[in-house]
């Protein structure tokens, strides 16, 4: 034979070990060889020495060391009923267990018992597939009576994305103060942090004598700057515990002393003790959505709907419809919370300049009336910026070009008349950042283009102006990044951003057509532009379904495909929801 043929088969006899086993549970079932018994509640069960010794850590200490087991052939289990030693044993034999609720619990303890490690985990799952809110935290106690971490972890982890049902169980009441404090101050908790205030006021009034001493501990936990300041000073500054806390009531007073000075330096003189509290950051479940809304939809009429992009699967998912049809309203966001401001309604038989204010949360995906503006008026901008929303200049009923300016004040619900413009534009960049608004271009009741910037200080409720032969933008959106305001097209494809600290242009890498009447927003400290309309080639205005985003670090533009329809005027924006909370059409 040629000795090149000669070959080593290793073969592996796949069926053996398991024929093996189901043979050896014959001869238990049999009584056959088998050399002792295990005992519980008056009942024995014959079992091979060798299997129990192969299986078990437990039984390999009992049997194979100077136990007194060894010698014996009857051995007394305590802590173990019949009924699951013969589960466990069956187990052994066989690799087969059926578990449910009424025998999951005794026959974990018997598999920590015998240091079964995959019988044990085989429980913790069946357990981890009955979490829900209402009982989560009762598996957390659970988990650490059995000292199972993969339960733990699991049902920590409910508790955290679930917090808003779980705040309301009464669990949660019994929680010792070092467990609420541990959830309160996590930046993975899937609330928001109203729930937050809410669910320690809950938690003291269960036991109002032992644990009101707490309370400005836990109040510390609450992020205040991400809270609405209506529900601030509504609210929370009114609850009786809060103000029976001297600490708590000198922090909200801090609080509203930075909001009603608007000025970045009363951040600077803020007490040490409250600053770190000011200055935290949002938590990590809190994330950014893009919406657009309203415009002009397939050049046809004006669009109710509001869109939600969904990063995770690159589509646009639908919101609850405007209410009304509105021509060339103002869009914005502040505290979490889409508002659409004024506009021309266009879905009556007498067309009407309008006041009207409506809002949308993600949270409830539902549009609620505002306090309407002081003037009607469209083809408006608007800015938020603190606690406030600005509205700028637009047209009134007369469609004369206005110069006014109104602020909506968050804290009191309310509008106010503020300084007018310098110069009353039309269609200008606008955008908020450092204590100051700043307004680019636009065009004059000519329609001529303005070579203007005319800056708003914020806190002193004064204007500026400044010519630059840059400036030419009209029908253009502004975004900051960094406090680098970028102007995007308007008629053209140059897209500039605005350094404020150096007061220069920066050339940023163009667009691919000239764009007007789009959108911008920010998020993720990347630039989005959706819609608007486009001069092709032939000098031909076109719609655009374009959606593309701009890296500010490598001045490039990506693209991001497409709408799900043609839009322009229209709203894009950033909201802030808590994940997994808001609302899907």
């Amino acid at each position: 034979m040629d000795r090149s043929a000669v070959e080593i088969f290793h073969y592996k006899d796949k069926e053996q070990s398991s024929s093996l086993l189901l043979q050896l549970n014959g001869l238990r079932q049999q009584n056959i060889l088998t050399d002792v018994l295990l005992c519980s509640d008056n009942t024995e069960l014959p079992c091979h020495r060798n299997v129990l010794v192969s299986s078990s850590p437990y039984f390999r200490a009992m049997f194979c060391n100077n136990f007194i087991e060894r010698q014996q052939t009857k051995i007394n289990l305590k802590g173990v009923t019949s009924a699951i030693l013969s589960r466990v044993i069956d187990y052994v034999y066989t690799g087969l267990v059926s578990i449910s609720m009424d025998i999951v619990l005794p026959l974990m303890q018997a598999a920590s018992m015998f240091q079964y490690g995959r019988l044990f985990e085989a429980c913790s799952s069946f357990l981890q597939q009955q979490l829900s809110p209402d009982n989560c935290l009762s598996m957390i106690r659970l988990s650490e009576i059995m000292n199972c971490n993969s339960l733990r972890d699991k049902a920590k982890e409910m508790a955290m994305k679930s917090f808003s049902d779980v705040s309301a169980s009464e669990d949660l009441c019994e929680l010792s103060l070092p467990e609420l404090m541990g959830y309160l101050e996590d930046d993975g908790l899937h609330a928001e942090e109203e729930q937050v205030f809410e669910t320690l006021v809950a938690w003291i009034h269960h036991d109002p004598l032992s644990r009101h001493g707490a309370i400005s501990d836990l109040f510390k936990k609450v992020r205040l700057r991400y809270i609405h300041p209506t529900y601030l000073f509504q609210f929370i500054a009114n609850d009786p515990l809060i103000q029976s806390s001297t600490l708590c009531t000198e922090i909200i007073e801090s609080v509203r002393r930075l909001m009603f000075a608007v000025s970045t330096k009363c951040l600077s003189d803020m007490a040490v003790d409250f600053k770190p509290l000011w200055v935290a950051p949002r938590r990590y479940t809190y994330h950014d959505k893009l919406v657009v809304v309203g415009g002009r939809r397939n050049n046809e009429r004006t669009s109710r709907e509001a869109l939600v992009f969904d990063e995770m699967s690159q589509k646009w998912q639908w919101l609850a419809k405007l209410p009304v049809r509105l021509y060339k309203a103002a869009y914005v966001t502040l505290h979490s919370v889409l508002y659409v401001i004024g506009g021309l309604t266009t879905n009556t038989k007498n067309s009407q300049v309008s006041t009207s204010v409506y809002t949308l949360s993600l949270k409830t995906n539902e549009w609620r009336a505002a306090e309407p503006m002081l003037k009607p008026r469209f083809a408006h901008q608007s800015v938020s910026y603190l606690h406030f929303i600005f509205v700028l200049g637009g047209l009134g009923p007369d469609t004369r070009l206005a110069d006014s300016v109104e602020r909506y004040n968050t804290m009191f619900n309310q509008w106010e008349s503020m300084a007018p413009m310098p110069e009353a534009v039309l269609h200008p960049a606008v955008a908020a950042t450092n204590q100051r608004i700043y307004m680019f271009g636009g065009e004059n009741a000519m329609q001529n283009p303005v070579r203007l910037i005319q800056v708003y200080h914020i806190a002193r409720n004064m204007w500026s102006t400044m010519e630059n032969r840059t400036v030419k933008n009209v029908s253009a959106p502004a975004a900051v990044i960094d406090e680098r305001i970028y102007i995007i097209g308007g008629y053209t494809r140059r897209v500039i951003a605005y350094d404020t600290k150096a007061n220069r242009f920066i050339k940023c890498a163009n667009l691919k057509e000239r764009r007007m009447h789009h959108s911008a927003t920010v998020l993720n400290n990347t630039l989005y532009i959706t819609g608007g309309r486009y001069i092709d080639g032939h000098d031909v205005i076109e719609d655009s379904d374009n959606f593309e985003c701009y890296d500010p670090k490598t001045d490039t533009w990506t693209s991001k495909g497409t709408l799900p329809y043609k839009l322009f005027d229209h709203g894009s924006l950033t909201l802030t929801c808590v994940s997994q909370t808001w609302a899907k059409s």
